[in-house]
């Protein structure tokens, strides 16, 4: 398999997504670190976030559940973020794992996932201003062992962006 890397993780597929974002910086950084925001942006289009448990801080781990509309099952899917990296208004670094409504780690498999899809899903937020209180944000995942399982994350955060976006249009 070719590695269409800019990162350590050889032999992988990244997703990189960027967004220039209606706030300043300390209000898009809000959006992953304070809960009444993420709960208003993640999860795909027609998903929605009924928790988010934020525990932001380096080595703490915030809870987060997005819930399936009826249509496809109504289920609630929980990820933990482990924060390894927290740079005020700069940088964020978590480990990203699916996890049941208690935080413990689950499979991939057991979430239906196809394969390719990691254990450990790396992630690196950064923030830039962008001028006329715009930010630049742009959200890393590393270690996709195929394309179509990147393809399939790169997708769900794409959606996830946009109802950021939403959050902060003018």
């Amino acid at each position: 398999m070719p590695d269409n890397n800019t990162s350590d993780y050889a032999d992988t597929y990244d997703v990189v997504v960027t967004r220039v974002l209606d706030a300043p910086v300390e209000e898009v950084w809000k959006a992953w670190s304070d809960p009444a925001y993420v709960m208003r942006w993640w999860g795909p289009t027609s998903f929605t976030s009924p928790s988010a448990e934020m525990d932001f801080r380096v080595g703490g781990a915030s809870l987060v559940c997005m819930r399936a509309p009826a249509e496809y099952g109504g289920q609630d899917f929980y990820n933990t973020w482990t924060y390894t990296t927290i740079d005020p208004h700069e940088r964020i670094e978590f480990v990203s794992n699916f996890a049941d409504e208690d935080g413990t780690h689950i499979d991939r498999a057991a979430m239906g996932m196809p394969p390719g899809v990691p254990f450990d899903v790396p992630h690196v937020i950064t923030f830039e201003a962008a001028g006329e209180g715009r930010t630049e944000m742009t959200v890393t995942e590393h270690g996709y062992t195929t394309e179509q399982a990147r393809d399939l994350s790169r997708a769900g955060m794409e959606q996830c962006l946009d109802k950021m976006a939403a959050i902060f249009a003018r």
